[in-house]
């Protein structure tokens, strides 16, 4: 007997063969399909809608390019966010090159003190996020949500981990001078 997963993935497989063939039709179905969850993550990294709307063109961009490089070893779901991700990143690289991150020797990290999240609906967390600076923002994404290390996050935006620290920490105390000032 087969799965509803698996029968997803029987569809997914089809939809992505004829999306590398060129049909408009199998695109569009993918896009329809995943757009939603892919603009999230867009809008995470972006510091507004527009500039999430911009990463999410381009990351679709990228996805249809690359179609073919998709060896159905993971979900698909998990091979695009992949490749969102990263194209978040890619914005993020451009806007620093505008504005450096500052280097410290020395960092403080504060831990994981509880931010008072839990009273904040989603779409409130995310105008906070959304606010922070790029830098704050990236760091921020990278480490609380999509679990990265320091180091991780270092190799990946060019950085040292400390300086990854520092951001991290600069960015939590962002948030909760945010929530404070909100009096929630």
């Amino acid at each position: 007997m087969v799965t509803n997963l698996q029968m997803q993935s029987l569809l997914d497989l089809d939809t992505i063969q004829a999306a590398i063939a060129g049909k408009r039709q199998a695109q569009e179905a993918l896009y329809v399909q995943y757009s939603p969850t892919m603009f999230g993550i867009c809008l995470r990294y972006a510091s507004d809608y527009h500039s999430a709307e911009d990463i999410l063109q381009e990351g679709f961009v990228k996805v249809f390019k690359n179609l073919d490089r998709f060896r159905g070893d993971g979900s698909f779901e998990g091979w695009m966010k992949r490749i969102f991700i990263n194209t978040s990143i890619e914005f993020y690289r451009k806007a620093v090159n505008k504005r450096k991150i500052i280097e410290m020797d020395s960092v403080y990290d504060q831990g994981s003190a509880p931010l008072a999240l839990d009273n904040l609906a989603a779409k409130d967390i995310l105008k906070i996020i959304q606010k922070l600076p790029n830098g704050y923002r990236t760091i921020f994404n990278l480490y609380a949500i999509e679990g990265y290390t320091h180091r991780e996050i270092g190799a990946m935006l060019g950085i040292s981990e400390g300086t990854s620290k520092s951001q991290l920490a600069r960015a939590r105390e962002a948030i909760r001078m945010k929530i404070q000032t909100q009096n929630v």
